[in-house]
């Protein structure tokens, strides 16, 4: 039995749901035009801020975020078409539409060879403008979900489908299907390569947000003096290098689901920030003074114990419980090695390996890709099993094709159990394995190092060792 909805999640879910209102700017020197649309067209479903000229239009644009901005061609000063090229410029995201005059369909033609969405011919029916604005809303809404999309950093192993058999996996997942159609923001425990974007992308999948952008920040990978200007956007001439406004990752998530991985990698400045944003629904570009309402939903992910980090005081407590709404714990591979086969089998058709030989693995080789404690979980399962799948001689993979490391896990025919004899020093473990890749490659450094993930150095390194 479900537990009844919180009343500000189901609001939430109602305002998202709700299609936003196409913000318009009007930029006419004709007073009488400026009127009559600032009139009529909130009837017809838009806000209008209206501009007597060009200069003041492009002030606007690069102060306010306007989905669409209608503009006369024949303005005294700056004309229409100096004004939407100075618009592209200073509000790359607004959407232009041209009004002309039958005698200035050249300017008309020129506007949409400088980037204009569509033009209208003075006079126009109220009908056909409130069509071709809402067509250039949905095609601004279209664009800014693309730009969304560029800036997920989609990792190859996030983008497959959940392959879990152990009793562990079977409960996080039935905790996700009870989570995923609440607003709340979720915090993914787990160690490095166990899979918690899969995890944030499943509650994305089963949400209300399914249909919107699923926006991926990795904490760790953004320097610190870029942070906020990626999050939160920056405008033209905030700092050096800013040539143009950049929408942020939070707005370009507007509806849909912000994915913090690392979380605990994020300054103690940035996230004062977050915590605001959180807090108010706004942020605000960098070098902008006005703030801009968001609606996402935040899924957080660490391989770290935050709490020992709030009590060393590395990471804010205001922060820590706005974002530990709910707490998912991704168990690592050596607790679920029921997972193995199921994982090892996929592994085997989905990944893209040229000329594949390869067509299954005997049960000692299973039983020991069983055994292994996995340090790297899922992540290491996949290389090395992608590795595998490269040098294998034949048709079935044996337990003597398995890397050493692997196959120590298990006395051959043993059923699995632990291998007797003195623990090693990871650095002669790891030469082993160098070595034999470099034995299945025929001596050639460079592929060696291309398969390992390191450079060629490092494998001379190792062989000296």
């Amino acid at each position: 039995m479900s537990s009844p909805r919180p009343e500000r999640h189901a609001a939430s879910e109602e305002r998202s749901a709700r299609p936003a209102v196409p913000r318009v700017l009007v930029i006419d020197d004709e007073e009488m035009m400026r009127t009559m649309l600032g009139r009529e067209l909130p009837r017809l479903g838009f806000t209008v801020t209206a501009a007597a000229c060009g200069e003041e239009g492009v002030a606007l644009a690069a102060a306010e975020d306007f989905a669409v901005a209608i503009v006369d061609i024949l303005m005294p000063g700056l004309d229409g078409i100096e004004t939407l090229k100075r618009l592209r410029q200073e509000s790359p995201g607004t959407e232009v539409v041209l009004l002309t005059g039958h005698g200035t369909i050249e300017g008309a033609v020129e506007g949409m060879r400088a980037g204009a969405f569509d033009y209208l011919t003075k006079p126009c029916r109220l009908a056909d403008l409130s069509a071709v604005l809402r067509r250039a809303a949905e095609h601004r809404a279209l664009t800014r979900e693309n730009a969304a999309l560029r800036s997920i950093i989609a990792g190859r192993g996030a983008a497959m489908e959940v392959i879990a058999e152990s009793p562990a996996m079977a409960a996080l997942f039935r905790r996700v299907e009870l989570v995923a159609g609440a607003g709340a923001p979720v915090m993914i425990q787990g160690e490095s390569g166990t899979g918690k974007e899969v995890v944030a992308r499943a509650l994305h999948r089963l949400s209300p947000r399914a249909q919107k952008p699923f926006v991926v920040i990795n904490c760790s990978a953004i320097p610190d003096t870029l942070f906020e200007s990626e999050l939160f956007g920056h405008q033209r001439g905030a700092f050096t290098g800013a040539n143009e406004r950049r929408l942020g990752l939070m707005e370009a998530a507007d509806g849909g689901v912000v994915f913090l991985d690392e979380i605990a990698e994020m300054s103690g400045g940035v996230q004062a920030k977050m915590l605001r944003a959180l807090e108010s629904g706004e942020i605000r570009r960098v070098g902008e003074n006005r703030s801009i309402q968001v609606d996402v939903r935040v899924i957080a992910a660490t391989n770290r114990d935050l709490q020992s980090d709030v009590g060393a005081g590395r990471f804010r407590e205001d922060l820590y419980y706005r974002l530990n709404a709910v707490e998912l714990r991704v168990p690592p591979l050596r607790e679920r090695s029921a997972d193995v086969e199921p994982l090892v089998r996929h592994f085997l058709r989905a990944l893209p390996i040229r000329e594949r030989r390869v067509s299954d693995f005997s049960p000692d080789a299973l039983a020991a890709l069983c055994a292994y404690a996995w340090p790297g979980n899922v992540r290491e399962l996949r290389n090395c099993v992608e590795s595998i799948l490269i040098l294998a001689p034949g048709p079935r993979v044996e337990l003597s094709d398995l890397p050493a490391t692997v196959r120590c896990a298990t006395k051959p025919g043993g059923g699995g159990a632990v291998e007797e004899g003195p623990l090693r020093p990871l650095d002669d473990v790891a030469a082993e394995y160098v070595r034999f890749v470099l034995q299945r490659c025929g001596g050639n450094k460079s592929q060696a190092a291309r398969l390992l993930g390191i450079d060629p150095k490092t494998i001379s390194r190792y062989l000296r060792r």
